[in-house]
């Protein structure tokens, strides 16, 4: 294609001289024009015309033969090259384009998710048992592990939440109806039984105390009890007072020594201290000094008084038997024969030394579950009396065991005041149940 003159004015290449300049004219034949860009885009603006120099090549200058001048080339040569115009015709619609074209938020595309599946389509339920039989060279995976091993928590939790559930259905509030009873001091029933439990073993004698003893025996301290229990019964006093006056003699014979002939004297005077203590109307020291067959003078019972207040330290206020067992009779829902059973059989309890290696909770618990199994009522411990007494069924099998075979031979024998009092209409004949024999079976 051939350049313009118009376009490229003033820049001549050496293709485009022919023959060199004329002596007169000196004028440069270019080659064939074409439409000048001024016609095209009536935007460009031509600069005027200013001359052009050539640079001397080949003895061509810019003078003539005979040294005159020669006259400059008129050339008119636009702002700007066709590629200069075409960026500016650009960046000018760019900019026409911004001002007519309002503002547009960016905004975020929204983001496509997935179209919902059904459940069974995107759970893949692997068992493990499956996977081994297949896969005998791979291991299991790690997610297979994982989930067996949570589905595996999983049943153990629900299991242990059903048997807790069981297990609150199965076991009664108590205290319920007597929230309304200030006497039965709800609010306070659960931390008063606590503390009981808590010093009830401080609260008792040793079980070996007889062997610093010198002269007397366990043989003795069973005839003074028996004897103790025919005489609370014939001045009629609490069943409150007959439990912590065993509780005051088992502990002054734990620390002091007695001889034979004052033991009885210990015995009156513990009851009549128990009596202060628990009873509204007290025995007075003559119908004690009577009942003992005149033994003692008023003076000696004064006197062994002041001895045994002073060495248990005026510490009268101790859990007993009797304090668990109204709890535990109240826990097992009794009625009036089982309660009436039970008392008998922790009055057994009393007279035998050998059952102060028991717990006074114990003894109480002991003696409901053996008198509900002598009864036929019940032959299990329920969840709501282990609840409150904290003892289970197998806790309680030893005490039971030995209480059963203490009413075998209750009316045997020597000593069976306890039988004969619990033998009366006043008792309900009790004592002339048959005893739970089947509680001595190993089996059971």
């Amino acid at each position: 294609m051939v350049g313009s003159d118009e376009n490229c004015q003033g820049v001549i290449m050496a293709s485009n001289v022919q023959g060199g300049l004329g002596a007169g004219g000196g004028k440069v034949t270019m080659g064939h024009n074409r439409r000048a860009l001024s016609t095209i885009n009536g935007n460009i603006v031509e600069a005027p015309a200013y001359p052009c120099k050539v640079h001397e090549r080949n003895g061509i200058t810019d003078k003539s033969a005979n040294g005159v001048k020669n006259p400059p080339i008129p050339i008119h040569r636009p702002v700007t090259s066709m590629g200069d115009s075409c960026c500016f015709r650009k960046f000018a619609a760019q900019m026409a384009t911004k001002l007519q074209q309002p503002t547009v938020e960016v905004t975020k595309p929204p983001v496509q998710t997935a179209p919902a599946k059904n459940e069974s389509e995107d759970r893949i339920i692997i068992d493990a048992e499956d996977y081994k039989a297949t896969s005998d060279y791979d291991p299991v995976p790690m997610f297979v592990q994982h989930t067996e091993a949570m589905m595996e928590e999983i049943d153990r939790m629900d299991a242990e939440m059903e048997m807790e559930d069981v297990e609150e259905t199965l076991i009664v509030d108590i205290d319920s109806a007597d929230k309304k009873n200030p006497l039965a001091v709800v609010e306070y029933i659960d931390d008063m039984h606590a503390y009981y439990k808590k010093t009830e073993s401080s609260s008792c004698a040793p079980p070996n105390y007889m062997e610093q003893q010198f002269d007397i025996n366990e043989r003795m301290r069973a005839i003074l009890i028996d004897w103790l229990i025919e005489v609370h019964y014939k001045f009629d006093l609490m069943e409150e007072t007959l439990y912590l006056t065993v509780n005051l003699i088992d502990r002054f014979l734990a620390v002091q020594q007695v001889i034979r002939k004052k033991l009885q004297l210990v015995g009156v005077t513990a009851m009549l201290l128990a009596c202060k203590y628990e009873e509204v109307s007290v025995p007075v020291v003559e119908d004690l000094i009577l009942i003992s067959d005149k033994a003692y003078t008023r003076k000696e019972v004064l006197e062994m008084e002041k001895l045994m207040i002073n060495a248990l330290q005026f510490n009268l206020s101790v859990p007993t038997a009797y304090v668990f067992m109204m709890r535990f009779l109240k826990a097992a829902q009794s009625d009036k024969k089982v309660e009436l059973l039970s008392f008998f059989m922790t009055e057994l309890c009393l007279v035998e030394y050998e059952m102060l290696r028991f717990p006074p909770s114990m003894l109480a618990a002991a003696a409901i579950f053996t008198a509900q199994c002598t009864l036929g009522v019940l032959n299990e411990w329920s969840k709501t009396c282990e609840k409150y007494s904290h003892y289970t069924r197998d806790q309680l099998l030893e005490c039971s065991r030995l209480m059963v075979s203490f009413h075998q031979k209750a009316a045997t024998g020597k000593l069976t005041g306890v039988h004969r009092k619990y033998s009366i209409s006043k008792y309900g004949f009790v004592a002339k149940c048959p005893p739970a024999s089947f509680l001595l079976e190993a089996s059971f």
